[in-house]
């Protein structure tokens, strides 16, 4: 199972989003240096490893913004250990205006 397909699972499964979309952005560091990866110099953008997670689900009502990142990164915590090098997270709960 890809890396993207891994976060997909485990968030639906967790959270039970009304929406979720996991775009991979890793084509657009292409050419960044990675220090501490698999990748020693420069990132050639190929792989899994930079996402953008926007998720909208009921658990987040009531919950600040820093605890639906924190709730999120605890969730997929493994794939960052394993070579997830970026994620950015866009949380929201239902009802709650989102740029996307």
């Amino acid at each position: 199972m890809s890396i993207q397909a891994t976060i997909e699972d485990k968030l639906n499964k967790a959270l039970s989003p009304d929406r979720l979309v996991i775009i991979n952005e890793s084509h657009l560091h292409a050419g960044h240096h990675h220090h501490g990866s698999d990748h020693h110099g420069t990132y050639d953008g190929t792989g899994e490893t930079h996402f953008r997670v926007r998720v909208v689900a009921a658990s987040f009502a009531g919950m600040s913004r820093i605890d639906r990142h924190r709730a999120v990164n605890e969730l997929l915590a493994d794939e960052l250990r394993a070579g997830v090098h970026a994620l950015a997270i866009e949380p929201a709960a239902p009802g709650e205006q989102t740029r996307w």
